[in-house]
């Protein structure tokens, strides 16, 4: 298992879709710190650079290391254009997300984010992470599994409550079948929707599965109360946090109390709505502060807080 006592003290963020690309998990772990890929969308990602005729080869490179090269194969054979679409030509789309999909559509996810996580470790032992939207629910079990065979090291979730995520770990990692409540809205709470993943459908019949370490796992919380939450009540360990303020940007909680708008129309936040970093300390986990830390002082004042960075 990896542990958040190794995550660098500097975490690049996770921006969807592809600005937070393999290029820049790459090169920003090269340089010592952690290098997240986006996971929103990766499948349609992937499919559209090889429409755009893989220009570099990485795509179908990466591809050539999927541990079931029958898979690999068959989303290049679908989708990958040597001379690229022609001006103008739409892309061949994928079949919209369901809470039943096929096995082939769910492969390429698998494939999608295998490929970018092995792009991002590629040519360096540095760590690197995925970020993932809680809410959008449908494909997060099948990119969890695709990141992790291609070794990802840190698996970071918000915008949502991802109390179910550490155990799905715990189970991807050992190959096993996981499960994930499908929120459903006028669905019976005595009989919730649910999103099943079984990892054995996806290989050939008596194969011998790869051992896959579990990945640390951060949750995104934009409050003390929310990661004592977490801490206690998800179904598997969290390893830590990443604190994030309102200037965080991606998917933020709204502010507390009555809603106020700015001159640009964007919700004002004040103090009630700082995490109490006091309360962070004492869960006894690592965290690290999120949203207008970028200058050095703001690492230092970070550090000083109690914060891992």
């Amino acid at each position: 298992m990896n542990t958040a006592n190794s995550i660098p003290r500097i975490i690049q963020g996770g921006m969807g879709v592809a600005v937070s690309n393999w290029r820049l998990a790459n090169a920003v772990s090269r340089s010592g710190a952690l290098g997240v890929v986006s996971g929103t969308m990766l499948d349609t990602v992937l499919v559209r650079r090889l429409q755009d005729g893989d220009p570099g080869g990485d795509m179908r490179r990466a591809i050539s290391h999927f541990p079931v090269p029958r898979a690999g194969d068959e989303v290049v054979r679908r989708f990958f254009r040597p001379a690229g679409r022609a001006h103008g030509a739409p892309y061949k789309l994928l079949p919209m997300y369901k809470q039943r999909v096929s096995i082939a559509r769910q492969q390429v996810t698998i494939v999608a984010n295998f490929v970018e996580v092995w792009l991002a470790k590629e040519g360096h032992g540095g760590p690197v992470g995925i970020n993932l939207l809680t809410k959008v629910q449908l494909p997060n079990l099948a990119s969890l599994y695709g990141a992790m065979l291609a070794g990802v090291d840190v698996v970071l979730m918000g915008a949502g409550i991802p109390r179910e995520i550490p155990g799905a770990l715990d189970a991807l990692a050992e190959h096993r079948a996981a499960q994930l409540r499908f929120d459903v809205e006028g669905a019976d709470r005595d009989a919730p929707a649910v999103l099943d993943f079984d990892p054995a459908a996806y290989w050939p019949t008596r194969c011998a599965l790869p051992p896959l370490r579990r990945p640390a796992f951060l949750a995104i919380a934009s409050s003390a109360s929310l990661a004592i939450t977490l801490a206690r009540k998800a179904n598997g360990h969290v390893d830590g946090f990443v604190v994030e303020g309102a200037t965080a940007g991606g998917h933020n909680a709204p502010p507390r109390g009555e809603l106020r708008l700015n001159e640009r129309g964007e919700p004002i936040y004040g103090e009630r709505d700082l995490a109490d970093l006091g309360k962070m300390r004492e869960l006894g986990l690592p965290f690290w502060l999120a949203g207008g830390m970028g200058p050095p002082e703001r690492l230092a004042a970070a550090i000083a807080a109690g914060a891992a960075g």
